[in-house]
C-alpha cells in the first residue's frame, strides 16, 4: 500500500491542496496526518473539514499542539502563534474543535506509529533536533515491540534517523524524490517536514510517501501558490511574520 504522510498543514489551503494532488498523483491510498492542521495560516475552517473527511473516508489522524491549544486555553505560544490560534478559535465551529479536541495523540497500524512531536511523552511536544532525541523516541516504542518506523512533523524540518540493534543511531537529510529503504535490521524516526509552514529554507511544501510492500520512503516537495498563501494571512489581520516567512522557508 502506498501511504502518503503530512504533518503540521497549518491551515494552509494552497499548500495542502497541493500535496493532496501530487500524493494522488504518485498513486497515494491512505492518508497520514500527523497533526497541527491549524495554527499559522488564513484558512483553518478549510483545513479541519478536509481532514474530517479524509477521516471519515479511512484516512488516519493524530492531535497537535496548535489543535490541541484550540481547546485548550491554558496551552500559550509565542506572540504571533498565540494571536493565531485566539483568532482561529473564533472561526471554527462546534464540531470542528470538537474533532481536533478528540483526535488521539498517538495511533499504530502495523509496524507503524503516528505522532506530533515524538514517542516518549507525545503531550510535552518537544521537538526531535538531534540523534539523542530521536533516540529518546525510538527507544520509547520498546514496550511496542511491533514498530519499525515512527512518523513524526512539528520541527517543520525532513529528517531520517534509525537505531541498530545496537543501539548505534544514524541520521540524514533525505534528497527530495529519492526513495529510501528502510531495513528490517534498523528502527527508524521518519520527520517528514511541514506542509503549510516548511523551516528548510525551502519554501516548497513538503510532505513523504511509504510504499509498505517495498518498504521505501520518498520524501517529496511540492511548489505551491506561496504567494496567495501570504496573501490570505494578511488580508485577515493575522502577524504580517506569518505571511513574510512562508516566502522565505523559515
Amino acid at each position: 500500500m502506498r501511504l502518503a504522510v503530512f504533518a503540521d498543514i497549518h491551515a494552509n489551503r494552497q499548500a495542502f491542496s497541493a500535496c493532496l494532488a501530487a500524493a494522488r498523483a504518485r498513486g497515494a491510498e491512505r492518508i497520514i496526518c500527523l497533526g497541527d492542521i491549524v495554527g499559522y495560516g488564513a484558512d483553518p475552517e478549510w483545513a479541519v473539514e478536509t481532514v474530517m473527511d479524509l477521516v471519515h473516508d479511512g484516512a488516519i489522524a493524530v492531535r497537535g499542539n496548535h489543535d490541541n491549544a484550540i481547546g485548550t486555553p491554558s496551552e500559550t505560544m509565542n506572540g504571533a502563534a498565540q494571536a493565531a490560534i485566539e483568532w482561529t478559535r473564533g472561526r471554527l465551529s462546534a464540531p470542528q474543535r470538537r474533532f481536533l479536541a478528540e483526535l488521539p495523540l498517538t495511533q499504530q497500524e502495523d509496524d507503524r506509529l503516528y505522532v506530533h512531536s515524538e514517542a516518549s511523552n507525545p503531550a510535552r511536544w518537544r521537538y526531535v533536533e538531534g540523534t539523542s532525541d530521536a533516540a529518546r523516541s525510538i527507544e520509547a516504542t520498546d514496550a511496542q515491540p511491533h514498530v519499525h518506523v515512527t512518523f513524526c512533523g512539528h520541527i517543520h524540518q525532513p529528517a531520517l534517523y534509525s537505531m541498530s540493534s545496537a543501539a548505534k543511531m544514524t541520521s540524514f537529510v533525505p534528497t527530495s524524490d529519492v526513495p529510501v529503504q528502510l531495513l528490517g535490521g534498523r528502527r527508524w524516526l521518519a520527520v517528514v517536514g511541514s506542509v503549510g509552514q516548511p523551516r528548510d529554507g525551502n519554501p516548497a511544501a513538503a510532505f513523504a510517501m511509504l510504499d509498505t510492500a517495498t518498504r521505501e520512503i520518498t520524501y517529496c516537495r511540492v511548489p505551491y501558490d506561496v504567494e496567495t498563501a501570504a496573501d490570505r494571512i494578511r488580508a485577515n489581520g493575522l502577524p504580517r511574520w506569518l505571511a513574510d516567512r512562508l516566502l522565505e522557508g523559515r
